[in-house]
């Protein structure tokens, strides 16, 4: 006969055979109970001191010692549900073991060239995802690791699955599935999915379900997306959005090459001009130039001086001719000088010896008197 009790729950004990002993009690009375291996594993939720529970199952005796007990088949906590009761204590877990650290999340890649998708290979979710892809960027490469999402094998499916994926040349994982309720969701609040998804070097977007739904996979990836299609839309870029981006490159390049062009064309003008100033030709002509100039100038600067001397020549001549003592020798003139200095008869006085001479004759006499 199936029984169902509630109390609370104490001296608890997981033995290391797998199964759990505990007593359930209340106010007044108190009862041993057990729960074997293979209900126990079942459980969504730790067993801890303290708490309330309804457990189900039937009455035994403990032949050593000749007590009751009860052997439990089920466990549902009083007040809430196991599996709301199973997420908050490993979401509260994890995050002590810094599982949800915001320093710790790997940042995605900005350029996306292989995403490996963890989720089923028959699921609606994955259309979704590689429409959205093709859309977006279909130059990326996707691999697809077919994956539990839901049942009993569905979380150690996924776990292997990250694992793999995270030892190939990826750039992105997404791990995910559409919507469902919380059962059909759960493998993704299971601790050894979150460990692998914690372990992986590759950065892991969670997409699981729809919006609202919000699983311990989500908190530990380095990015949460509220669907799947969501997820493939965050890991690539956008083509159109890159079209515009590489034509306003390509727009500023031109521009800028333009500019460039234009300021290395004057430049190359300028080079031209002064290599035309300075050119083997231009030199020339200005040396011949000036070569000219200066035998012009020499022509004119020798004439100049030619005809100078030619003047200073005539006037000696003139002044020779008119001191040629052969033209002076006239009757009645003759040359005064004193102590062989020419004088004017003017300037001796009574007492000078002087001589008077010409070109034949020279007399030399004292002055007696002077009227």
């Amino acid at each position: 006969m199936t029984i169902m009790v509630e109390g609370e729950v104490s001296r608890v004990t997981y033995h290391g055979s797998g199964h759990l002993y505990f007593t359930l009690k209340d106010r007044n009375s108190a009862i041993s109970c057990v729960m074997f291996k293979g209900n126990n594993q079942k459980l969504k939720f730790r067993v801890e001191e303290g708490m309330q529970v309804i457990i189900g199952g039937g009455i035994s005796v403990y032949t050593p010692r000749g007590s009751y007990q009860i052997n439990c088949s089920t466990m549902e906590p009083a007040g809430s549900g196991a599996l709301a009761l199973a997420y908050e204590q490993l979401k509260s877990k994890l995050e002590s073991k810094g599982y949800f650290d915001t320093s710790i999340k790997k940042p995605l890649p900005k350029f996306t060239k292989h995403i490996a998708v963890i989720t089923s290979q028959t699921g609606a979710a994955l259309q979704d995802m590689l429409n959205v892809a093709n859309k977006r960027w279909p130059l990326v490469k996707i691999t697809l690791f077919d994956t539990i999402v839901q049942g009993e094998n569905s979380a150690p499916s996924i776990a292997h699955n990250i694992a793999l994926a995270d030892k190939i040349d990826v750039d992105i994982i997404i791990v995910g599935r559409g919507g469902g309720s919380l059962e059909d969701l759960w493998a993704f609040n299971e601790e050894i999915v979150a460990d692998a998804i914690f372990n992986a070097k590759t950065p892991i977007i969670s997409a699981v379900g729809h919006e609202i739904d919000y699983m311990i996979s989500d908190f530990t990836a380095d990015l949460r997306a509220p669907t799947p299609s969501a997820a493939m839309e965050l890991a690539l870029p956008d083509k159109t959005e890159m079209l515009i981006f590489l034509d306003s490159i390509i727009n500023t390049y031109n521009a800028t090459m333009q500019k460039v062009i234009d300021h290395k064309s004057k430049d190359l003008q300028q080079q031209i001009a002064l290599l035309k100033q300075n050119s083997f030709d231009a030199k020339l002509t200005f040396y011949k130039n000036e070569i000219e100039s200066l035998a012009k100038n020499y022509q004119n600067f020798f004439t100049l001086k030619l005809n100078q001397k030619k003047s200073q020549l005539d006037q000696l001549l003139q002044a020779y001719s008119l001191n040629d003592p052969s033209k002076k020798d006239k009757i009645g003139y003759a040359q005064i000088s004193k102590d062989g200095n020419i004088i004017g008869l003017e300037k001796l006085k009574i007492g000078d010896i002087f001589s008077s001479q010409t070109s034949k004759v020279e007399i030399v006499a004292e002055v007696k008197e002077i009227k």
